[in-house]
């Protein structure tokens, strides 16, 4: 199953108690939980309840935004393997913070040993990071990309980034629409990436063309756009317009929620 930008920004379009809260109040309630579940204890039995609490807080929030399972697990499923590798390394590397080791008894080639703590303190990580990939899913699923970018000068962030930001919100559906062309027209010339029949090194020699043919329409597409805006006047003195927007009811009562969450996370 294929997910594309276009599937991702339509689960934030949807209507729900999730998504008509205040950005901001998701941001700032997404880096709440984030910096709880990091700043954990390295090893402590007691992390698992409290990673459980929070991981079902977040599933509850997904059920109430009626998101997509399948979408929610693919895009999951995509980032999981970036901090896998970390977690899997863990059992086999004696970490400097714990004083004594307990030897599994497993004979492996090269004197490789694991360790119970080791496979413990991947285990923590692993927790860890489910928990954060999951908050980012939530929040990424639930706000659109401009609002996001909104939300986050509305917090205070400098407006520079905000610009960049934006920028490259606006653009990356059409960097997105030239790379479906590129790989069409692959397609139509019988390219197949996983293709046994054709030597392995031509078809890293393609994806390299595309990923350079890529950069390079990148490159001239960010010249045409700045010269654009020079031409209509921007500079770097122009300030981004942020409209006004009130917190509700419902989104203090969202973040005393996720508060209490976390709370009850902590004394679990």
């Amino acid at each position: 199953m294929e997910i594309t930008l276009t599937d991702i920004e339509r689960e934030a379009y949807k209507d729900s108690p999730v998504h008509r809260l205040d950005g901001r109040i998701k941001i700032l309630s997404i880096i709440a939980i984030i910096v709880f579940a990091v700043s954990l204890p390295r090893m402590d039995e007691g992390n698992f309840m409290k990673l459980a609490i929070l991981e079902l807080y977040l599933i509850s929030l997904m059920l109430i935004a009626r998101l997509n399972p399948a979408y929610t697990i693919m895009r999951f499923l995509s980032i999981l393997p970036f901090g896998l590798t970390i977690v899997i390394i863990q059992p086999f590397v004696r970490q400097p913070f714990i004083e004594t080791f307990t030897v599994y008894p497993i004979y492996l080639p090269l004197g490789i040993t694991l360790t119970y703590e080791g496979i413990f303190f991947g285990a923590v990580l692993l927790a860890k990071y489910i928990v954060c990939i999951t908050s980012i899913v939530l929040m990424s699923s639930t706000m659109k990309m401009n609002d996001m970018v909104t939300s986050a000068r509305r917090l205070g962030m400098p407006a520079e980034f905000t610009l960049i930001l934006s920028m490259m919100v606006r653009y990356l559906f059409v960097f997105w629409i030239i790379l479906k062309r590129i790989r069409v027209a692959q397609k139509t010339r019988l390219f197949h990436i996983w293709n046994k029949n054709v030597p392995h090194k031509w078809i890293i020699e393609q994806v390299a063309y595309t990923i350079s043919s890529l950069f390079i329409r990148s490159y001239e597409q960010g010249e045409r756009t700045y010269i654009s805006m020079l031409c209509r006047g921007y500079s770097s003195v122009n300030k981004v317009y942020v409209h006004k927007n009130k917190i509700k009811a419902t989104d203090i009562l969202f973040f005393v929620i996720t508060v209490g969450t976390l709370l009850l996370a902590f004394v679990a």
